[in-house]
């Protein structure tokens, strides 16, 4: 280098060129600015020209003078020589040659100018300067600086402070402070530091301090230090210590402990150079204090949420909002400084899990992730365990994320490979980290993706033994489903997407669990978490906010807000709109409409908010009068409906609860599936059906669409597709149809005990109701397999599953109609024949297949007896069959594909919609068209072969092996009564199917009385039924009706469809139906007085429900009658009878049953409309005209006191545990009145041809006379209504009401005293009950009361005592009520009969029972009658002059009493058509009663009845009822106030015709007198 600076040219040459050369060159580095380098070349100058000098090359006083001239170039040129004379003091003294050492010392003499002296001392050794001469003595000089030092350095034995020996702790600090990026380890380090301890006698622990100082400065070299301290460590208590005193520095107030200082702290924890326990006491603040603060966030958090519930005034809320900002305030102002947070969370940035955990088990739950930065280290934390994971299984397609840098640190989690690493730490972290997870959205979608790939996993794994193992990490999954998914999503403000990667995962769980989490989210978990305390609060107010302002109008942007909400919290949100619904329904179309822009989760979620709120214990799901469903259950059923329809949520929860309830034996739930059936499928159910609807319904899938239900049936594919697969996939289709079936009954006996009985009913209903409409949907959207496969057969379904039978063939019919279809499809394709013939006969075979097995399983399901009069067959048939298979609907068809024409039409008028529209709208129609037309086709083909089918089967259909009698018992018990209340579309099925047989010619099967024993005594069946049976057993009535009417309206239709018909024969012999003896059909006229009959029998089981009082009786009746009026009453009496005591109900039950009231009223209403449409009696059926003139007053007053009658019948009947104990003594006596009657045998075939022709003489030639006054009065009528224009049936009805009017008192109680005393003796019999038989004749006289406006000369006494009587029912006084009141005690006493049928078989019952109940009606004596009789005594003086034209008038009544046409009479002597012997004591009995068993039949027994019994009794009610029909009308109010009968008198000579058949020819003789 000296080469470079001085070149020896320089001193060679130095006075030449040399001197000025080197002063060039100073200056030259003068001239540069100061640096390292320049002071380097400088110094290197200097010492190289001094070395010159010493060599000898130089001399030195030139080369002092040089130095002098350099010095002043730079202010610090002194300092850099006096540094180079140091150094060649040093080695100048080290030399043996002496002279240069003397040049050295001269240079410096000479140089003592340009140098200070101090500045030489201080650099220049001792001996040098004594040489000098700038000290005197070396010696002393170093004993002065011996003694200075010591006194600075040397009084400690070790260096403390940085002061004392700064020199080794420079060097230490230098030594730690290099840089660390090469090869330097920390044991080179180590070494260093040993000795600088060593050299400068440090303090150990003084150079750990400064070690950790440094440490903090360069926190990120972990590496270098943590293996330095490490190899460096005496104690950990030391080092803890050191550290707690550094912690315990920044807990000043104010005071912020840095980040440096809680990483080292960490990193030693993490290393296990420290022990947790001894550093935690050295932090602030105290553990006491934390929990202390995290309750009084609680409390904080709490009185927030009640202030936001609270109703606040505005004034107190902008006080209570400015004493919150001023908290807020101060808070932030003052943020406390957590030291244990602070090293939390250094912990857990370098991955020290373990410690990290040891503090936040310390801590209150999720107190430490509360706060951010916490919560967002272990996220981050998580994010690093989780990476390779999601990478692997969880990224989805086409996503790329960025890649994280796994942490450093070995002690650090192992990142998680496999998804059973995942509970090794990640689980656990988790919960810690609870509903904070919201801090990090992508770490929160990063763990539901795991969790989605899992499951698909999971549901994939085959192996039982992977599958158990995964059974622990799915619960772990569900856990953190429950502990941090939603209650982090309830924290992050409306995120959609979240929810619905949330709801990716969640759909993957079975429901169940599903809305486990749901309960656990809504119920626990907002109770945990201050945080979530507020944010429930919060969205509360909100709701309540929305709720308030949403309308119909504002549905959108409403929609939208509740949308937002619900994105975080569904739950509180739902519950709050569903407590809405339960008080507004008007809420439910706005609040769904408003939902539609929810995410999935959130639909979920309000599925399982629905089923809570339906199960909400608290609630009661009756009214508080206990007799209807609470409105909040029907509001809630009716939201269930209307949202399941709109949006796509799942159905399984909402169908297993019902389901549930069912199982448990309630029936409220039904409600719900009954709204749901019908929204999403379209199924109503409704027995308010008009009659255009009900014909549609009987046609094919479309027509129904079109025109069965109310509503207009459109994009209901999807909706019911949805349920059809919930039902399939939970397999609940089966089990809600058997639940359902069974719980009908459970209703009535298990549920029903406390409740109230309109309840009980409207409970049945409903579930009956949603049986059918259930039943119904699964047979229209499920496929035949489907079906097939989950219905079982009927047997299976009767006997295992306990289910009724017409609920089993109702679940059966369509899987029998698949399966014939198939086969006959089947049947048609192995054999192609086009022949209609041939298609028959493959649908004949086709059936005897599909139906072989069920005919043999149908016999299990009844006792072995029924099959002796029904086949199997028949039985199967009539349950399999529907209307679909007996009639096509022309009429409904037509009116729909009119409608869509209209609509073609319609859509072509109008001119502003699009051409497009206009285009798809036609196409619509036009196939909606062909579609029908098609449909009508195929149904028209279907019904022709099911005809035939049937027409081949009837001959083997009923065996008839008892009695015709029994048969129709049977018939109507176990097919009829159960299917014409089964649903509407039944009840005109059952009518049908009646009229059918008929049609058919069906061998053994008596038309007649199968009519008969359905109108005779509907008391029972009415009484029985529930609100919705009765609309079906009046539409049943009313088909019945219709076709008795078109029979009866029309003599050519008769003899057509009636006239040579086995079901209309008289007479059944054993050979079987003989088609060409007349003799025994029964001709039109006698089948008008059958039907006048039966409309008799109507009006007076009307009357009696109608006055019983019982709510049921009155409310079913009043449904039946408004359901039968277009076809009944027909006959003006019966029509003002029924007005009346309607009008009486209207007035009684205004106040009382304001549901009963509406209906009286709404039929009285339709009553008064019909009345035109009445005829008189003599117009309905041919009567002789009146004998005498003072009858003719009262024409119109039909069946007298038809309601007193009746209720004796009822209360009798209901006796029903007193019958067993007559009825073998009343055979006994029935056989011995049969012998005695043998005598009379041959006169049976005249009195036959006379009793048809109206007459009760045995002799012909005054039947032929008859005859003839009947022809005669016919001819009078018509040439009156020629005369007279204006009498029509309308008119005469009109003029009869006048008559009726203008003698009210006519024909009122006009008693003779004979009558009366002898009414009075029998009074006396009946009060001592001397003979049971009495007391049976004369109920059997009552019975018979129905008969006498049948027949053709009673009629004519009939209507003039049918004025009295039609008085006495409508304006009866108040008085009346005790009386009614004592029947209804006695009818009540009795339970109701079961629906059993049998028409007249057991009439014994009623007579036994009649002979217990009857005397009291006879004795009741109203106290208001009193006051009426007064009235009635000055009447009477007026009236006398009529009293005996009365009197023979009753007399003549009495003999004719039996005249009915003898075909009714053929009804009784049905049950003995199977013998010759049976016959012939008919004949006898016949020929012996004579006119008094012409009508039999005429009170046909209820359908409770037993099917044992005799027909002579019936005979000697008929007798009876005609006479007592006209005279019980009368005594009803007598002069005395007593209320006698006439039937007490006749009572007495039914007595004595019974001991013999002398009695009988005398009664006889005594009528032909009278003739």
């Amino acid at each position: 280098m000296a080469a470079l600076i001085l070149p020896t040219d320089w001193i060679k040459n130095w006075d030449k060129s040399g001197k000025n050369e080197f002063l060039q060159f100073f200056q030259d580095l003068a001239g540069k600015p100061s640096s390292d380098e320049f002071v380097k070349d400088l110094q290197t100058a200097l010492y190289e020209l001094c070395w010159h000098v010493i060599q000898g090359n130089l001399k030195v006083d030139v080369a002092a003078g040089l130095l002098a001239d350099v010095m002043e170039l730079r202010d610090d040129m002194p300092s850099v020589l006096a540094d180079v004379f140091c150094i060649l003091d040093i080695e100048t003294g080290c030399l043996e040659e002496k002279h240069k050492r003397d040049h050295f010392t001269q240079l410096v003499g000479a140089c003592l100018i340009c140098v200070p002296d101090g500045m030489l001392k201080e650099r220049l050794d001792p001996e040098t300067l004594e040489s000098l001469g700038l000290i005197k003595q070396a010696q002393q000089f170093n004993q002065k600086i011996v003694k200075i030092k010591t006194k600075l350095f040397y009084k400690q034995q070790k260096f403390n402070l940085l002061r004392e020996e700064n020199e080794g702790y420079a060097k230490l600090i230098t030594e730690l402070g290099q840089d660390l990026s090469g090869n330097l380890t920390s044991h080179l380090v180590l070494e260093n530091i040993k000795s600088l301890i060593g050299c400068f006698n440090l303090d150990p622990n003084r150079v750990l301090d400064i070690i950790l100082e440094v440490y903090e400065c360069r926190w990120e070299q972990d590496e270098f230090f943590i293996p330095l301290i490490k190899s460096y460590m005496c104690e950990h208590q030391t080092l803890c210590h050191m550290l707690g005193f550094k912690f315990k520095f920044h807990q000043e107030p104010n005071g912020e402990t840095p980040s440096s200082l809680y990483h080292i702290a960490a990193a030693l924890l993490q290393h296990n150079l420290i022990a947790l326990e001894d550093l935690y006491v050295h932090l602030l603040p105290l553990d006491s204090s934390i929990v202390e603060e995290h309750k009084r966030e609680i409390l904080e958090a709490k009185q927030i949420a009640r202030k936001l519930t609270m109703v606040v005034v505005p004034s107190e809320k902008t006080e209570d909002k400015e004493k919150e900002k001023e908290k807020e305030e101060e808070k932030n102002e003052k943020p406390p400084d957590n030291q244990k947070l602070g090293l939390l969370e250094a912990l857990l940035r370098i991955g020290d899990w373990q410690h990290a955990q040891s503090i936040m088990d310390q801590m209150p739950a999720f107190y430490a992730t509360s706060h951010k930065a916490i919560a967002i280290a272990l996220c981050q934390l998580l994010h690093l365990i989780v990476e390779p994971l999601y990478r692997r299984a969880a990224v989805p397609k086409g996503a790329k994320g960025g890649l994280m840098t796994p942490l450093r640190s070995k002690q650090a989690p192992r990142p998680a490979e496999r998804f059973d690493d995942l509970s090794r730490d990640v689980f656990t972290m988790l919960c810690y980290l609870g509903p904070h997870l919201s801090h990090d959205p992508i770490l929160f979608a990063k763990i539901v993706r795991l969790g989605k790939s899992f499951m698909k996993e999971f549901q994939s794994e085959s192996r039982q033994d992977t599958k158990d193992r995964m059974d622990s990490l799915l619960s772990c999954f569900l856990s953190i489903a429950d502990q941090v998914l939603l209650p982090s999503l309830s924290l992050m403000e409306c995120n959609a997407c979240m929810s619905e990667e949330l709801w990716g995962f969640f759909k993957l769980f079975p429901y169940q669990h599903r809305y486990r989490l749901y309960g656990q989210w809504k119920n626990e978990t907002y109770g945990n978490h201050p945080l979530l305390v507020k944010i429930k609060a919060q969205t509360v107010d909100r709701a309540k906010y929305i709720m308030k302002r949403l309308t119909k109008e504002n549905v959108k942007p409403s929609g939208r807000q509740i949308g937002k909400l619900s994105h975080s919290n569904p739950t509180i949100l739902f519950d709050y709109i569903l407590s809405q619904i339960q008080w507004y329904d008007n809420l439910i179309t706005p609040v769904v409409d408003s939902l539609k822009y929810l995410t999935s989760l959130n639909y979920d979620v309000l599925a399982y908010c629905i089923i809570e709120a339906l199960a909400n214990p608290e609630k009661e799901k009756m009214k508080h009068d206990d007799t209807t469903i609470s409105s909040w259950l029907q509001s809630l059923a009716s939201l269930c409906g209307a949202v399941f329809r709109k949006y796509p949520i799942e159905l399984a929860g909402l169908l297993q609860y019902v389901t549930n309830q069912l199982k448990a034996g309630k029936s409220f739930d039904l409600l719900i599936l009954k709204e749901v059936v019908q929204k999403m499928a379209g199924i109503e159910i409704t027995d308010e059906m008009t009659v255009e609807q009900l014909e549609a319904m009987t046609g094919g899938e479309q027509l129904k669409a079109e025109g069965g239900y109310f509503g207009q049936i459109r994009n209901t594919k999807k909706s019911s597709q949805r349920l059809k697969d919930a039902l399939l996939d939970h397999e609940l289709a089966l089990p809600l149809c058997l639940l359902m079936a069974q719980q009908r009954n459970g209703v009535v006996f298990s549920e029903g005990g406390e409740k109230h009985l309109k309840l009980v009913g409207k409970l049945y209903d409903q579930c009956h109701d949603t049986l059918v409409q259930f039943g119904g949907f699964l047979a229209s959207n499920l496929s035949t397999e489907d079906y097939i496969k989950r219905v079982p057969s009927v047997d299976v379904l009767c006997n295992q599953f306990h289910t009724p039978h017409d609920a089993a063939f109702f679940l059966s019919r369509p899987m029998y109609a698949h399966q014939i279809l198939s086969k006959y499809d089947e049947l048609k394709k192995a054999e192609k024949g086009n022949r209609q013939q041939q298609k028959v006969h493959k649908y004949i075979a086709a059936c005897e297949q599909i139906m072989a097995p069920v005919h043999e399983a149908v016999v299990s399901l009844h006792l072995p007896k029924v099959w002796d009069d029904l086949r199997p067959q028949f039985y199967a048939t009539f349950w399999s069959l529907t209307m679909y298979d007996l009639a096509v609907p022309h009429n409904a068809y037509d009116r729909e594909v009119n409608k869509l024409k209209m609509q073609i039409k319609a859509i072509d008028e109008n001119t502003e919609m699009p051409l497009n529209k206009k285009k798809k709208e036609k196409e619509r129609c036009t196939a909606l068209q062909d579609k029908l037309q098609e449909e009508e086709k195929k149904q028209l083909e279907h019904v022709q072969r099911v005809l035939h089918r049937l027409k081949l089967e009837k001959d083997n259909w009923l065996l008839a092996k008892s009695t015709k009698n029994e048969t129709i018992t049977k018939f109507l018990q176990l097919c009829i009564f159960p299917r014409c209340v089964f649903s509407a579309i039944d009840a005109v099925y059952c009518a049908r199917f009646v009229e059918l047989v008929h049609q058919q010619k069906t061998p053994n099967f008596c038309t007649l009385l199968c009519y008969d024993r359905v109108f005779s005594d509907i008391i029972y069946t009415v009484a029985s039924c529930t609100e919705n049976e009765s609309r079906r057993y009046g539409r049943f009535l009313c088909c019945m009706l219709e076709t008795v009417t078109r029979w009866h309206s029309d003599r050519a239709v008769y003899e057509k469809e009636c006239g040579n018909y086995p079901g209309f024969l008289t007479i059944f012999r054993a050979s079987g139906f003989d088609g060409g003896n007349k003799a025994d059909q029964l001709d039109y006229e006698n089948f008008r007085h059958v039907v006048h009959k039966w409309h008799y029998k109507l009006t007076k089981a009307s009357v009696h429900c109608l006055e019983t009082g019982e709510y049921t009786h009155i409310r079913n009746i009043l449904i039946v009658l408004t359901k039968i009026l277009p076809w009944y009453p027909k006959v003006l009496n019966l029509g003002q009878a029924l007005e009346c005591r309607v009008h009486k109900i209207c007035q009684e039950e205004k106040e009382k049953r304001p549901d009963l009231y509406a209906l009286a009223m709404g039929y009285s209403g339709q009553l008064k409309g019909r009345k035109v449409h009445m005829v008189p009696e003599n117009e309905f059926h041919q009567k002789e005209q009146p004998v005498r003139s003072a009858t003719s007053g009262s024409l119109q007053n039909g069946p007298g006191n038809t309601g007193k009658p009746a209720v004796t019948a009822a209360t009798a009947s209901a006796g029903k545990a007193e019958e067993g104990a007559v009825e073998d003594s009343d055979k006994s006596k029935d056989k011995s009145q049969a012998a005695q009657k043998a005598a009379s045998k041959n006169s049976t075939a005249a009195n036959k041809v006379s009793s048809s022709n109206g007459s009760s003489t045995p002799n012909s030639t005054k039947g032929s006379k008859e005859k003839e006054d009947k022809e005669k009065t016919t001819k009078e009528k018509k040439e009156k209504k020629e005369k007279n224009p204006g009498s029509t049936p309308e008119a005469k009805a009109g003029g009869k009401d006048k008559q009726k009017e203008e003698k009210p008192t006519d024909s009122k109680e006009k008693t003779p005293k004979a009558d009366k005393d002898k009414r009075k003796d029998d009074k006396k019999e009946e009060k001592s009950k001397i003979d049971g038989k009495t007391a049976e004749k004369e109920w059997s006289k009552e019975r018979d009361v129905s008969n006498d406006s049948k027949t053709k000369e009673g009629s004519k006494v009939e209507k003039s005592a049918g004025a009295g009587s039609m008085k006495s029912l409508v304006p009866r006084s108040e008085g009346v009520e005790s009386d009614r009141e004592q029947k209804r005690r006695k009818l009540d006493t009795h339970s109701s009969p079961s629906h059993s049928s049998a028409v007249k078989d057991n009439l014994n019952d009623f007579k036994d029972s009649a002979s217990k109940h009857h005397p009291n009606h006879s004795t009741v004596l109203p106290k208001s009658k009193e006051k009426d009789d007064e009235k009635k005594e000055s009447d009477k003086s007026r009236d006398r002059s009529n009293e005996r034209e009365k009197k023979e008038d009753r007399k003549d009544r009495k003999r004719v009493s039996g005249s009915v046409p003898d075909a009714v009479k053929g009804l009784g002597h049905l049950d003995y058509s199977n013998s010759d012997r049976e016959m012939s004591q008919e004949a006898k009995r016949r020929k012996d009663e004579n006119g008094m068993s012409s009508s039999k039949h005429s009170k046909s027994a209820s359908p409770s009845e037993s099917p044992h019994s005799n027909d002579k009794d019936s005979s000697k009610r008929s007798k009876s009822t005609s006479k007592d029909k006209s005279d019980l009308a009368k005594p009803e109010k007598t002069s005395g106030g007593k209320k006698e009968s006439r039937h007490d008198k006749e009572k007495s000579e039914k007595k004595r015709d019974s001991t013999g058949a002398k009695e009988e020819k005398k009664h006889h003789k005594s009528s032909e007198k009278h003739r």
